[in-house]
């Protein structure tokens, strides 16, 4: 773990037939591998054991600086480094005597601040509830018990952090007075002072009726302003792992991100590659740590003069949670540091969830310091260039979802709905699909026979290009294209990830129900959906003429796939489930219809005619129309 170098002690360094159907068969073959792969990508998590990488972006990372300690005295300064040594100015001492509460609420929060620290006990979203039904606290208890509170404040002398952190500060509102119980309604402010040994804090919050919330914090030691940084330390959101009692817990780890905009360019860091204690400069218009679904991000007033430290803990819990002596798993804990570089640290904060008209009406502050910087919009991680693909499907299911109402079910039915125009809509490009299959198994006799010619040629024989050439004139003079059976699915898959991504990251499907589905972004709790699945993906593949196919790869087609894609989505969300179970339902009336079709009964024909012969029975030849 690098060590943090403190800008107040020293300055800062600078940073088939059987051709067609084949080819058929590898189509489908990619669209499993690409699945699987997308599995890789967007849900499993890399080891946590590995050492991040650097940070690529543009900003400059503070060099690692030997501790205090180990750092002998520079003239002029006392042995640590602080500051020139001087008196402690006389200033009368503020503190409280009592640890108080304060509740501040408006239509989508309750926060409870603590005066010991001016810290924030529970940050809790109204609108929003956790798995046991109650309305959802961002803070996490037993990750704030280790790694603190957010609003806390960073200094780089533990000492003084400590100090800072655990003091009794006096509280004084601007405005009207809180009520017996501690409550303050929005808009308000409430300003938090503490002053003792020459150290003096003052920390003040603007509330208004929005998620986002003004933060004002000034350090000084002696008159001079210490550099002090306003944190959220551990995480947020759901962590349902972290919870004992939680019904959610022993499923897969909630994903934590840090995401930034330097210069109207924003990116976003995995956890497993976010390094802790890594102290950054750079113009930051916004800095963020976040989940899938919620997010705190930091909006500098002044991003020239921002320092970013990213915190990196973790928590390490039984990977089987029936049994506390089981092995050990790691849980990333992710927070998060800001500062101005002058010690005086002002500062907007949004923390709540990441819904697209939210977070487009909250701006970073642009260079004529007001609020017309970036958006907050990039924070929805729909992907790079699948955010293009994606956004037009998450406002079109937005749309199907408006437009039915927002029922008890509708989130679940929207899907189905879009499902339905999603497959429909690609009807005709099956039916290409069909069509150029069928002529290649008309074709395939005599290509067949074209082959026949050349079996006995070695592979690097070259009368094998001869073979080649007289196979794609064939192809040319009956109007064949050897690619027609693949081609009509390409444009589903980026389509299909495109879905992927908006079922995986709306926060509107985070606890939506359907029937028996509690939350359309939690698995299926008695797995009904990938049962569904597999046996839908199984007859399909049953009904489906498949003359010249591999019996090895037929089986592969009819079992296997159905079963990867069945235990794929066993763990995952049931809204992605839903979808995908919706598809293979209509795939499979689609198929029933395309069987009793004449296409369908020229196919079924010419694989019973094929069956036959590998039988040895020479059935009469069946001619079809080209």
């Amino acid at each position: 773990m690098p060590e943090i170098q403190n800008p107040n002690l020293q300055s800062q360094g600078s940073g088939g037939g059987g051709g067609g159907d084949m080819r058929s068969t590898m189509a489908f073959m990619l669209l499993a591998m690409a699945v699987f792969f997308g599995y890789q990508f967007f849900f499993m998590k890399p080891k946590t054991d590995q050492q991040p990488p650097a940070q690529t972006q543009s900003q400059a990372t503070a060099p690692a600086a030997p501790t205090a300690s180990a750092n002998p005295a520079a003239p002029g300064q006392t042995p640590n480094g602080a500051a020139p040594a001087q008196a402690p100015t006389a200033t009368p001492q503020i503190s409280a005597s009592l640890e108080t509460y304060t509740t501040v609420e408006n239509e989508f929060y309750k926060i409870v601040f603590s005066n010991r620290g001016a810290q924030v006990k529970n940050w809790i979203l109204k609108k929003y509830f956790d798995s046991a039904g109650k309305p959802l606290d961002l803070v996490q208890p037993q990750a704030a018990a280790r790694f603190g509170l957010p609003l806390s404040l960073f200094t780089y002398e533990p000492a003084l952090t400590t100090e800072l952190n655990g003091a009794l500060y006096k509280v004084s509102y601007g405005g009207a007075q809180p009520s017996a119980t501690g409550l303050l309604l929005a808009p308000t402010a409430i300003t938090f002072e503490y002053s003792a040994n020459g150290v003096d804090a003052v920390k003040t919050f603007r509330f208004d009726s929005s998620y986002v919330i003004g933060v004002e914090s000034k350090v000084t030691r002696n008159g001079v302003p210490l550099r002090t940084l306003v944190e959220w330390p551990a995480g947020l959101g759901d962590m349902e792992e972290l919870h004992q009692t939680s019904m959610l817990r022993g499923q897969m780890p909630t994903p934590s991100f840090f995401a930034w905009s330097i210069e109207n360019r924003d990116d976003v860091q995995a956890a497993a590659k976010v390094s802790g204690n890594n102290t950054l400069q750079g113009s930051y218009q916004y800095a963020a740590v976040m989940d899938l679904y919620f997010a705190a991000a930091f909006l500098p007033d002044a991003p020239d003069r921002t320092t970013v430290v990213t915190l990196h803990n973790s928590i390490d819990l039984p990977a089987d949670p029936s049994d506390p002596n089981s092995k050990k798993a790691s849980v990333d804990v992710l927070g998060l540091a800001v500062g101005d570089t002058s010690g005086d640290t002002r500062l907007r904060l949004f923390t709540g969830p990441k819904a697209t008209e939210i977070l487009s009406s909250i701006y970073a502050t642009g260079p004529d310091g007001k609020p017309d910087g970036p958006s907050l919009h990039p924070l929805i991680q729909f992907g790079s260039w699948l955010g293009y693909i994606a956004k037009p499907l998450y406002l079109a299911l937005r749309f199907i979802h408006n437009s039915i109402g927002a029922g008890a079910y509708s989130w679940g039915w929207a899907i189905i709905l879009f499902t339905a125009v999603f497959n429909i809509a690609f009807i005709p490009l099956r039916f290409m699909m069909m069509k150029s299959s069928l002529k290649m198994m008309r074709i395939q006799p005599k290509v067949d026979a074209i082959k026949k010619r050349y079996a006995n040629l070695k592979m690097n024989d070259p009368k094998k290009t001869e073979m080649n050439t007289e196979i794609m004139a064939l192809y040319k003079e009956e109007n064949v294209n050897m690619y027609g059976s693949c081609l009509p699915m390409l444009p589903q898959l980026p389509l299909f990830y495109g879905f992927f991504r908006v079922l995986y990251n709306a926060v509107e499907l985070r606890q939506a129900h359907w029937f028996w589905l509690p939350d359309l972004s939690q698995p299926d709790p008695i797995h009904i959906l990938p049962i569904l699945i597999i046996i839908s993906m199984f007859l399909t593949q049953y009904i489906t003429p498949s003359p010249g196919m591999d019996p090895m790869q037929r089986r592969m087609m009819a079992f296997i796939l159905p079963i990867f894609m069945g235990s794929f989505l066993w763990h995952y969300a049931s809204g992605l489930a839903l979808y995908w179970a919706t598809g293979n339902v209509l795939n499979l009336a689609l198929q029933v219809f395309i069987n009793q079709s004449s296409y369908g009964k020229e196919m079924h024909a010419i694989a019973a005619r094929r069956a036959a012969k590998k039988a040895g029975v020479n059935p009469k030849t069946i001619q079809g129309k080209r």
